[in-house]
């Protein structure tokens, strides 16, 4: 037996494409089109560069401090990573350790079936309907875990806090994760039903409403025993995830909450203008409620229109998957970069 025969295989995750196109528009990876606030501009001319030969703030106490008093919890109640997919992974390797299945969507953030093959976990697909919904009664079964986004990827599509609720008392002897990645482009968080709900976990990130992609930060929020779980796990892989000039900004960022609520509402307003255009257009479009759309073409394929978009420059994201390999995933750009996309499509369905 050679050591090739004891490596653990996975298929790993794909991330969204970086590609290096000259004067593209980059609508693939649902990053914000716009900056983070400029207050962190004078974080960053103001560290103290002398620190960086120290180990960062292992528990992050400022910035979990004042990310405590913003969703009205205590500190206990608040968890840091690197980045919500870290958050995500450490998540599963807490709370999702029963006999029975874990239980996601089929079409949803495709990381979750690979954590649960790297872990060697049992999961069950949750079929949704023909327009894209979850089903309530299907989570209504035995698991070790439910998990799904809301508003969910890459559909866009939102569940009200009554579902999330009724999914709560239905499972209350499961971890109940809600990924909150887009909720700031739509729909209420359900943080409000974590001091409800024990088994309540929710997360979210710092990459898509304010614009930090680039600094790797997520959160989760629970109850104070969920939290000191997962730090448990954390701590036995890395006690210092969070580094000091990640922490640094992200606290300039939380305090300056006005510069991402105005942001996400130009995003928003972008947004609900790309879904009526690409309607007059002919494409089926979902009613999205994060900083993306999810849309296909009765009369044309969806490898077709990426290809073509690509070849202008224009990159978005493509699935060759069952059920989904008709749609795109469009980000939510500029105004004028949604506009080149738009009339760019009119003259391609029109040629």
């Amino acid at each position: 037996m050679s050591w090739q025969d004891k490596l653990r295989e996975v298929e790993p995750y794909v991330a969204g494409e970086q590609p290096k196109i000259v004067n593209m528009i980059k609508l693939n990876t649902n990053e914000n089109p716009y900056g983070p606030s400029p207050k962190i501009k004078e974080v960053l001319t103001s560290l103290d560069i002398d620190r960086l030969r120290l180990y960062p703030n292992s528990d992050a106490v400022d910035l979990r401090k004042e990310l405590a008093n913003y969703y009205g919890l205590e500190e206990e109640q608040v968890f840091l990573g690197n980045g919500s997919d870290e958050v995500l992974a450490l998540i599963f390797l807490t709370f999702f350790n029963g006999k029975e299945p874990i239980l996601f969507p089929d079409i949803t953030y495709s990381f979750y079936p690979v954590y649960c093959e790297l872990y060697q976990m049992a999961y069950k697909l949750v079929k949704l309907d023909r327009d894209f919904k979850i089903n309530l009664n299907d989570f209504m079964q035995p698991n070790s875990g439910i998990i799904f986004p809301n508003p969910n990827a890459p559909t866009g599509l939102l569940v009200d806090l009554d579902f999330i609720e009724t999914i709560l008392k239905n499972n209350p002897d499961s971890i109940v994760v809600i990924d909150e990645a887009y909720i700031d482009f739509g729909g209420t968080s359900c943080v409000s039903l974590i001091d409800k709900y024990d088994n309540l976990v929710v997360t979210q990130t710092y990459s898509k409403s304010r614009s930090l992609a680039g600094i790797r930060l997520g959160i989760a929020l629970g109850s104070k025993e969920a939290i000191r779980h997962l730090y448990d796990v954390k701590n036995s892989f890395n006690s210092y995830p969070v580094d000091y000039v990640a922490q640094q900004i992200c606290l300039a960022s939380i305090l300056d909450d006005q510069d991402t609520k105005a942001k996400c509402a130009k995003v928003i307003k972008t947004r609900e203008m790309t879904k009526t255009r690409l309607k007059e257009l002919g494409f089926i479009v979902p009613d999205s409620y994060a900083n993306f759309v999810f849309v296909k073409h009765p009369d044309v394929e969806g490898q077709e229109l990426f290809t073509a978009l690509r070849q202008v420059g224009i990159i978005v994201r493509h699935w060759n998957t069952k059920r989904i390999d008709q749609y795109l995933r469009i980000s939510i750009g500029t105004d004028e970069e949604m506009e080149r996309m738009i009339n760019f499509l009119e003259e391609y369905l029109n040629k």
